[in-house]
């Protein structure tokens, strides 16, 4: 049972400045070295690594060591899906008084790259993701709501027609201890709508990595949709796709 203490623990670690900037970094689901993250925070690697224990003792971070190195990456989905609704609050909240009540709403990210696609831990977010998981909603693919989502037959079919294993999906919802959901909305933090996530929205992801659909940005959470994944993706979804 979730007790006041650890409540207020969570909250506390997740709000010091160098600590949010560590924890967004690693919200693309890589894992980076304590020298990696001490950049992404502005603060020396010595200043990260109390940071960083802090943060693994509490539960939101793994480290992992390999050769000489450690690396270390968000503990669980859990992890970045509250991040990423703590994210959405934030922007929410970011004005005062009058001023704010007169401004337009604007949400999410103000990089329009961040906006078009990025990735939300290991699943697809932004424009691309919610126009996706949009059609597969009207498609009869997926049944989609605020409180579940789940894959039809429709569905199963036309993601294993993209290549997509499904079985790798229902393997990893499975794994003991994993904290891994088959198939879950995720409340789009720049679009407020859903996009797809759990283990379906992960390996589907990975998917369009393999395929050479989507590529990564270097420094940033944004993904790039290569002309292969513009053809490839507007064709399967029905999409319109800029470039």
């Amino acid at each position: 049972m979730l007790s006041t203490s650890m409540f207020a623990e969570t909250a506390a670690l997740v709000g010091d400045p160098a600590r949010a900037n560590m924890l967004g970094a690693l919200m693309d689901g890589r894992a980076l070295t304590a020298k990696e993250l001490a950049q992404a925070a502005g603060i020396t690697p010595q200043t990260a690594s109390g940071h960083l224990a802090q943060l693994t003792r509490a539960g939101l971070l793994a480290m992992e060591r390999q050769g000489r190195h450690r690396y270390h990456r968000l503990a669980t989905p859990g992890v970045a899906q509250m991040l990423e609704s703590i994210m959405s609050v934030a922007a929410d909240l970011g004005g005062e008084g009058e001023a704010r009540r007169r401004r337009p709403a604007v949400t999410g990210p103000r990089d329009k790259a961040l906006r078009e696609a990025r990735t939300c831990y290991d699943h697809l977010a932004g424009r691309i993701a919610v126009a996706m998981a949009e059609r597969m909603a009207e498609q009869g693919q997926i049944d989609l709501s605020p409180d579940g989502a789940a894959l039809t037959e429709d569905g199963v079919a036309f993601m294993q027609g993209l290549g997509v294993d499904l079985e790798a999906a229902r393997a990893r919802s499975a794994r003991r201890g994993s904290g891994r959901v088959f198939c879950r909305p995720c409340l789009d933090w720049s679009e407020r709508r859903p996009h797809i996530a759990g283990a379906v929205g992960a390996v589907l992801c990975e998917t369009c990595f393999a395929k050479g659909w989507l590529r990564r940005m270097q420094g940033t959470r944004a993904v790039a949709v290569t002309p292969a994944g513009r053809m490839a993706l507007g064709r399967a979804f029905a999409l319109r796709m800029e470039g």
